[in-house]
């Protein structure tokens, strides 16, 4: 029989009433012939009541108390929604984290699983009870009861359903799925039906709060389908798995961020550590920096710019000067107003022109692009800030994200051939979902890669007007050249600087096509490098853990490695370095985030 999970979180048994909607979830799955887990969080605000009532008692609880404290409101969720099935006419059981069988450190507050036993639960399943457990917490070797901190209850509910082998891990929510774009900003968005692991993270900017995005890296990890559906209705929702739904769309969604300001570090030196030394400082500075874009150094003088949110822009001016100190060259520039829109789809990967289209709906527009940063399934660019809701708008009706998505095939049940477990396979798999939990607080680059098969074409001088990318990248496309990274720094006098990166089979043939575009354009020029070597850091969260580029940029630096370029994601950090030191950056990088690699 299959296993389900349902997660419900706190808006989701905030009443009586919600509390018996999700009874009767659970009841229906376990009578459509399911075994069904439920993972159910603290009711509403009770946890920020139970703090503020700790606050009032004392300034300074002890952190063993506030987890004994803050546990109870997810025990007094589970036992009523226990009661509410009960009432419903089917079994169930209400469990703690203890009685589960988690098994945690005693870092009170942020506990890490070390063990986990799905014995009692199984027990329980098999005597056709529906499992109601306590997410957000488990207990130490003491018996101390514990909290496994920020997403505890995400982290529960998709732990267990990789343990228990669930056909699918169900996240209630009060929206109704992951939809192609905010609707609130454009109303013509539709709920996607299926999205990928990999688009989930990518979609951050909007996806955000819809679950914690550790838990979709941990899902990835194990091939755990998550299902995020409305509370309150009926609605299928959205599957998160390893495939997108839709194979002829080749964007899934649009983002949107705004409130960014732009930074630029100009007449850098170009030598190995100069962006070591600048991420540094940004990091110790505690700036959560988003779109990296460094080009190709001319004339011995490098360049990087950067986003940060509006509010960190003088903390990041600090910064920035002291790394100007520091390094003793460069000079600074910045902009506001600005914001950053995004495509993402896996589609990306094996269509090419998706660039080109996208630039020209903000040419269209008459928009300047200001900065360039991709992928190999995002393209994001920097535009003027009044225009990010037309751009936004245009973008999504653009690439047809309003049509309806086909319709999705259900998920397999992953079993053995006789419809038993093969209970030495389950056991190898527990034993690595704990080790995988035991440091997920630790999980922020998950892999490092090396991609050596890959050439670079820069073009100077381009004319900063409204289509010049366009432009480009449609000449490109139209020969079917596959694009990689694109790269285009901030424009100096009129005029922009746009690198980018092409399988070093097609290398020849892009340079033609690229030539026939520059004779219209007086004073571009064409440079190229045909062998370079990528090297990139992939997780969750780069765009908020503010210490992964330094590392990265400072491992480097200890391996006497230059930078050429820099590009970033939501989940992807690359540099372009020369290609003879693509196996030294590899290993230099592996032994920084303790991975290691396979090739690109």
């Amino acid at each position: 029989m299959s296993i389900i999970v349902q997660k419900f979180g706190g808006t989701s048994v905030a009443t009586a009433e919600r509390i018996t909607a999700a009874a009767q979830r659970a009841v229906a799955a376990k009578r459509a012939g399911h075994q069904v887990v439920m993972v159910v969080s603290a009711r509403g605000k009770k946890t920020d009541e139970l703090v503020d009532l700790a606050a009032q008692i004392t300034e300074s609880p002890r952190a063993r108390e506030m987890d004994m404290l803050l546990s109870t409101g997810e025990q007094e969720s589970v036992a009523l929604v226990a009661m509410a099935i009960h009432m419903l006419g089917e079994q169930a059981v209400s469990m703690t984290g203890g009685q589960i069988g988690i098994v945690t450190d005693s870092t009170f507050s942020k506990a890490r699983i070390r063990s986990i036993s799905t014995t009692a639960i199984q027990k329980q399943l098999d005597a056709g009870k529906i499992v109601v457990a306590c997410g957000f917490q488990g207990v130490d070797d003491e018996g101390n009861i514990t909290t496994l901190g920020r997403g505890g209850s995400d982290t529960t509910a998709t732990a267990l359903a990789a343990a228990l082998r669930a056909e699918e891990c169900e996240i209630y929510t009060d929206v109704e799925g992951v939809f192609s774009t905010d609707p609130r900003a454009v109303p013509e968005a539709r709920k996607i039906q299926q999205i990928s692991y990999d688009e989930m993270l990518e979609l951050a900017s909007v996806g955000a709060g819809v679950m914690h995005s550790r838990s979709i890296e941990f899902a990835k990890k194990f091939n755990v389908p998550l299902r995020v559906r409305p509370s309150f209705s009926d609605g299928v929702g959205t599957l998160i798995a390893a495939a997108g739904g839709d194979e002829s769309r080749v964007v899934t969604g649009m983002a949107l961020v705004k409130n960014e300001a732009r930074v630029t570090l100009l007449d850098l030196p170009d030598r190995p550590g100069v962006m070591s030394t600048v991420f540094a400082r940004m990091a110790a500075h505690k700036i959560p920096i988003d779109m990296v874009v460094q080009n190709v150094a001319v004339a011995g003088k490098a360049e990087v710019s950067f986003t940060v949110p509006s509010g960190d822009l003088a903390e990041t001016l600090t910064a920035a000067e002291e790394a100007i100190k520091e390094l003793g060259a460069g000079k600074i520039q910045s902009g506001t107003h600005v914001a950053k829109v995004s495509a993402v789809g896996n589609g990306m990967r094996t269509h090419s022109g998706v660039a080109a289209q996208m630039f020209q709906i903000i040419a269209n527009l008459g928009a300047n692009i200001e900065m360039i940063t991709t992928s190999e399934i995002k393209i994001s660019a920097l535009v003027d800030r009044k225009l990010a809701d037309e751009t936004l708008k245009e973008l999504h009706q653009g690439f047809h994200l309003e049509a309806p998505r086909a319709s999705v095939p259900p998920v397999g049940v992953r079993q053995t051939g006789d419809g038993g477990w093969d209970t030495e396979a389950h056991d190898a798999l527990l034993r690595d979902v704990v080790s995988r939990l035991s440091s997920m607080e630790d999980i922020v680059v998950s892999e490092v890669l090396l991609d050596d098969a890959q050439s670079r074409v820069t073009i100077h001088n381009l004319p900063d007007v409204p289509g010049t990318c366009a432009q480009l990248f449609t000449a490109v496309a139209e020969g079917d050249v596959m694009v990689d990274m694109i790269v285009q720094n901030v424009s100096h006098d009129g005029s922009a600087e746009v690198s980018f990166t092409v399988n070093r089979s097609d290398l020849d043939r892009c340079l033609l096509l690229t030539r026939e575009v520059l004779e219209a354009w007086d004073g571009a020029q064409l440079t190229s490098e045909r062998d370079i070597a990528k090297l990139t850091v992939v997780g969750i969260g780069l765009r908020t853990h503010t210490g992964v580029g330094e590392k990265m940029f400072r491992a480097l630096a200890e391996a006497n490695i230059n930078i050429q370029m820099i590009n970033t994601s939501e989940i992807r950090m690359s540099a372009v370095v020369q290609a003879n030191q693509g196996p030294a950056g590899l290993q230099a990088l592996q032994q920084t985030f303790g991975l290691q690699s396979d090739r690109a």
